[in-house]
């Protein structure tokens, strides 16, 4: 088949979470089967200056129609991989920034236009590259009026671009939503300003577009699917998404075994499998050495490698501090974002620079050595889509501690619940939830033979992309 797939972040050209991962790893995993990728991103400098698009071929200047303006950019492009091209669609005043959506204070104000641009761009260059693509497939609202775009371009031109289209839902808490003249940058019909259409509460919600107008409409997780019609975890789309039900289905992310894999992964110190975790151990002492706290074998390592937001739990660990201050454990915590919890992590790891390590700088590396190195890995998300942690962490023989919900609910099975298959511990979504996970937690280590079985069910588990790529191309044969 000839997929393309257009999102605003892939690894490792640009990313802040898990959707540049899932992009990549599945775009890999599909050009491995022999399919025909090509993958649109945004031109940002981080893209460009990847040592992959050094040697960019300029392919075309498009000229876009946003409104009574028409703004010129070109497409850079080059191949990673066999089967597999990359698309960068580039426009200096758009593009050409440090950060992708913000500048860690707030949203850039102009994220409406450099997002229409760019899906307009990608419309553009499948019309005049001539792609001819099976299926178009668009991750989050940043690339969710791409199926009515595509069709509005085959209509007025009289071409075929796409047969199918596909739209995914990584988060429906970040859902792209303008002022009601943003409308007019987008020269769609104005039949679509509607209740049926982009309308939402006096204003725009372009991910309302992706779920309407894409022919399939996938998550990330088979639970997330069906969370997402609730009004709990539906951010005010529920009904917009159970008007799709019978359209909509939950495939998990994978593991890409080619980063995520501890025997071959270079960003640790020490490789080691299921078979032989000596390896492990190197790891986890170099997990203290580097962050400085006191070695002790018999003290669980608690990690946390997060965006340090609400949605994460982040609260209910900074709630659950006094666990951490009084019992004999570890805390490193790697992440960053809301200043006021980036502040109260370190306030507590100021109170015992011994025991709690915590850097909210980005650092791959070292979100590689905490995955290693730790014994338990905190996720106590609100909602999550998916995750990915709670997998790489059963794959590093790091049991997951994680809220029942979401894509953490359908990948960990909780050990005091099911003795024979458990994996991990689980609780409620709540900082007196976890603080009694933590404390099976502790009960769990002090039993080293049935940690070490845990430990091995989990790693144990196939999360790679093999599997789940299988499953998208099932959902595209069937669209088609």
């Amino acid at each position: 088949m000839k997929i393309v797939h257009v999102a605003s972040e892939m690894f490792p050209y640009m990313k802040t979470g898990g959707l540049a991962d899932a992009v990549s790893a599945l775009c890999s995993a599909l050009a491995e089967n022999g399919h025909e990728l090509s993958v649109f991103l945004p031109g940002y400098r981080a893209a460009l200056e990847h040592p992959d698009a050094s040697g960019a071929e300029r392919k075309m200047r498009l000229k876009v129609e946003m409104a009574n303006d028409f703004l010129s950019g070109d497409v850079r492009v080059f191949s990673p991989r066999k089967n597999l091209k990359v698309y960068l669609i580039c426009r200096e005043e758009f593009f050409d920034r440090r950060q992708p959506y913000g500048n860690g204070e707030r949203d850039y104000e102009d994220n409406s236009d450099r997002f229409i641009f760019f899906c307009k761009a990608v419309v553009e260059m499948l019309r005049l590259g001539e792609l001819q693509a099976d299926v178009v497939h668009c991750h989050d609202w940043q690339a969710a009026l791409l199926p009515v775009w595509l069709r509005e371009a085959e209509r007025r031109h009289g071409v075929t671009l796409a047969l199918k289209t596909i739209f995914t839902i990584h988060n429906i808490a970040y859902q792209g939503v303008f002022p009601s003249k943003t409308f007019a940058r987008t020269n769609l019909p104005d039949e679509l300003n509607q209740m049926d259409g982009l309308e939402y509460y006096s204003q725009i919600n372009l991910m309302k577009g992706g779920i309407m107008f894409a022919d399939r409409v996938t998550t990330v997780s088979p639970r997330y699917a069906k969370e997402i019609q609730t009004p709990e975890f539906g951010c005010g789309l529920e009904g917009v998404v159970q008007t799709r039900a019978d359209d909509i289905v939950g495939l998990l992310n994978g593991v890409d075994n080619a980063v995520w894999n501890p025997a071959v992964d270079s960003l640790i110190p020490a490789r080691y499998s299921a078979v032989n975790l000596a390896g492990k151990a190197v790891c986890r002492a170099e997990l203290l050495k580097r962050t400085g706290l006191s070695s002790d074998a018999k003290s669980p390592i608690f990690g946390v490698v997060a965006r340090l937001t609400e949605q994460k739990g982040i609260d209910f660990v900074l709630e659950n501090r006094d666990f951490f201050l009084t019992q004999d454990v570890r805390l490193v915590v790697l992440g960053s974002g809301s200043r006021r919890m980036e502040e109260e992590l370190r306030e507590l790891a100021a109170a015992a620079p011994q025991k709690i390590s915590v850097s909210t700088k980005l650092d791959e590396a070292m979100s590689h050595l905490i995955e290693a190195g730790s014994d338990f890995f905190i996720m106590p998300s609100v909602f999550e889509p998916c995750g990915l942690n709670q997998m790489y962490s059963q794959v590093y023989g790091t049991l997951p501690v994680v809220s029942r919900v979401g894509g953490l609910a359908d990948t960990v099975v909780d050990v005091d619940d099911d003795p024979a298959h458990g994996t991990g511990l689980m609780c409620e979504p709540s900082a007196l939830s976890l603080r009694h996970a933590l404390q099976r937690a502790l009960v769990l280590f002090a039993d080293r033979p049935r940690y070490a079985a845990t430990q091995q069910r989990g790693m144990a588990k196939d999360f790679s992309w093999k599997v789940a790529a299988a499953g998208y191309e099932r959902l595209y044969q069937d669209s088609l």
